[in-house]
């Protein structure tokens, strides 16, 4: 059991710290709007919505499938994974300061009462700033989580970031909107800083831009194809919310906010157990069908107790009853179609995570179109029935999308993914071999002649290879 055990472990507790993240950046989010929501008036606060949400946005489009290369493909050595981070870090930080200055420059065609960020420098100047560095927090995450490190996004990204975003609004109450805007561009500020603090104490990452062995241009492909799958899934959550507001009107918007941002922590679920698993797969493609199997037990033993017990919550119209009597009953119905939806959410995760660690990523498209397709079709046919037909529709576009990224991974039987080539080489007389073997030769092992089981024994821990 000993040499077996770890990685199992590992997966636990990655994915526990990753949950916990997530439910600390919602918690602290959360005691963030009632503040603001106490000492702002409503108009400043929407307005304020709408600039963080651009934030989060642009952020997220300025990955170009970086987060992911950085966890399935790790350079090997801390010279060649320092120079990786640092390319992706500019490149990030280029890209994230460049499309909010082109969003800056659109905002007379879609955003009119937001014209005042642009027309004062220092606003202007404060929305690019907390873009990078949101975009720069997100990267950074995804190298904790490549490393076996999540412990660390829990205190970067949720801790640090949500205390210093709550401390901010009293005092910025004099700025308005852009004291909320300010708020959470200090949390984001924060947090970058931590992490990056974190990077250097912990795993000894130093800024260096040299090119040789980071890998980035050998999986421009994988980076591309995961850039464009994570695009496509990320439409109707972009979409849905535009049709209900244009179908419904906006009270029911709102309603439908809420019941999805609450119905989103069950998802978190397996989304983490999903991250968890695609770091130790990269780091150990010959686990990739074990991992993949009790990831799958992990996430049913968890999820289904989950959604059970919001169901009954959201029946009973206890998870809406602060937000108010309103919420409750017009959103309850949605919340119980929402709950019930985040098993096939979770099928649905669980695949495309699968999907992208055998970087089958034809069929991860595909997998993500059927879900966009599916779901933005049936909320426009649904959508004049009310929110709980637009829940529905949620729910079957993604058991659609998780049926068909289910079978395409079992088609070809989960193994383990093909190895990457060698970033060094390994000298004459060397031949293709199997990705036991191929690990051996690539990290500090035992004698040429050992057996490959005691190789995989010996080769460093993810975190071994940050470190000086």
């Amino acid at each position: 059991m000993g040499r077996h055990a770890r990685p199992a472990d590992q997966m636990f507790r990655s994915s526990f710290f990753l949950l916990a993240s997530t439910l600390t950046t919602a918690g602290l989010s959360f005691l963030f709007w009632v503040v603001v929501a106490r000492f702002y008036p409503p108009e400043q606060v929407g307005l304020a919505t709408s600039l963080i949400s651009a934030t989060s946005l642009l952020s997220y489009l300025s990955m170009f499938g970086l987060n992911s290369t950085l966890i399935r493909f790790p350079a090997e050595g801390r010279a060649a994974r320092n120079g990786q981070i640092t390319q992706s870090t500019a490149l990030v930080l280029l890209v994230s300061c460049v499309a909010a200055g082109i969003y800056l420059l659109g905002l007379p065609w879609y955003g009119h009462k937001l014209l005042f960020v642009r027309d004062h420098a220092h606003l202007a100047a404060l929305f690019v700033v907390s873009c990078a560095c949101a975009s720069l927090n997100l990267l950074v995450k995804s190298v904790f989580i490549s490393a076996r490190m999540a412990q660390y996004n829990v205190l970067s990204d949720g801790i640090l970031q949500g205390l210093a975003k709550l401390a901010a609004p009293v005092a910025l109450v004099g700025f308005g909107a852009a004291g909320i805007l300010g708020s959470a561009g200090i949390g984001y500020a924060v947090a970058a800083a931590a992490a990056l603090l974190l990077l250097r104490r912990r795993l000894g990452f130093r800024f260096d831009f040299r090119t040789r062995g980071t890998r980035l241009r050998e999986q421009l492909r994988f980076s591309v194809a995961s850039y464009v799958s994570s695009l496509i899934n990320l439409a109707p959550v972009l979409v849905t919310p535009l049709i209900v507001l244009q179908k419904l009107g906006a009270a029911e918007a709102g309603y439908y906010f809420v019941a999805f941002q609450i119905a989103a922590l069950l998802n978190s679920v397996s989304t983490a157990v999903g991250e968890a698993v695609f770091a130790e797969v990269s780091s150990d493609p010959s686990r990739f069908g074990e991992l993949l199997r009790r990831s799958a037990k992990m996430i049913a033993v968890v999820q289904v107790p989950a959604v059970a017990v919001a169901v009954v919550a959201a029946g009973s119209g206890l998870l809406l009853l602060v937000f108010g009597g309103g919420y409750t009953e017009a959103a309850s119905g949605l919340l119980t179609v929402l709950a019930v939806a985040a098993l096939a959410v979770a099928l649905n995760t669980w695949a495309c995570f699968g999907l992208k660690l055998a970087q089958r990523m034809k069929q991860l498209i595909t997998a993500n179109a059927v879900l966009a397709c599916t779901t933005i079709g049936l909320a426009l046919w649904w959508a004049p029935h009310g929110l709980v037909r637009v829940g529905c529709a949620w729910g079957i576009g993604n058991l659609a999308a998780g049926l068909f990224a289910t079978a395409a991974l079992l088609r070809g039987r989960p193994s383990a993914p093909r190895p990457p080539e060698p970033d060094i080489d390994p000298g004459p007389g060397w031949s293709p071999v199997d990705t036991l073997q191929l690990r051996a030769v690539r990290l500090p092992g035992p004698t040429a002649g050992a057996p490959p089981s005691t190789a995989v024994s010996s080769a460093a821990t993810p975190a071994e290879r940050y470190r000086p």
